[in-house]
């Protein structure tokens, strides 16, 4: 009875509630902001609505709702956060993210990074190579006259 007691005393929004991936993709605008931050070294893939913190955030609401929706673990490492950014970020803390059993062992494909975004573009190194063999070659027939 006072299991009974102490259980029906306890808030249910202090338990940690489960999402799937298709759960939190759902609140991918600025109406409805989840995030998925963590991985196995931090305690696992929690899952935050930071949809009241988006005009707050110092970085603006722009960053976090390009990653609306999505694991934005690795983005949020690449940028370094300060410890006062994690303390704040505990406070939207909504519950955890369920695994799927069917999902491969390595998600990268579904997840966004700071690295990632700058290795697209660019030129190809062999490209580079030959625009400066052209332009060596130009100068040098340029002074053979």
């Amino acid at each position: 009875t006072v299991l009974k007691l102490f259980v029906s005393a306890t808030p249910t929004s202090t338990m940690s509630k489960e999402y799937t991936e298709a759960e939190v993709a759902e609140h991918n605008s600025e109406k409805s902001c989840w995030l998925i931050i963590g991985n196995e070294k931090s305690g696992g893939s929690k899952v935050y609505d930071v949809t009241k913190y988006l005009n707050d955030h110092p970085g603006g609401p722009e960053i976090m709702l390009d990653l609306a929706g999505k694991d934005a673990d690795e983005m949020f490492e690449d940028i370094g956060h300060s410890s006062e950014a994690r303390t704040k970020l505990k406070e939207y803390l909504i519950g955890t993210l369920k695994a799927d059993p069917n999902a491969p062992k390595s998600s990268k494909s579904k997840k966004v990074s700071a690295v990632d975004e700058k290795k697209k573009g660019g030129l190809n190194p062999l490209a580079v190579v030959f625009l400066l063999l052209a332009i060596a070659a130009g100068i040098y027939f340029s002074q053979m006259k």
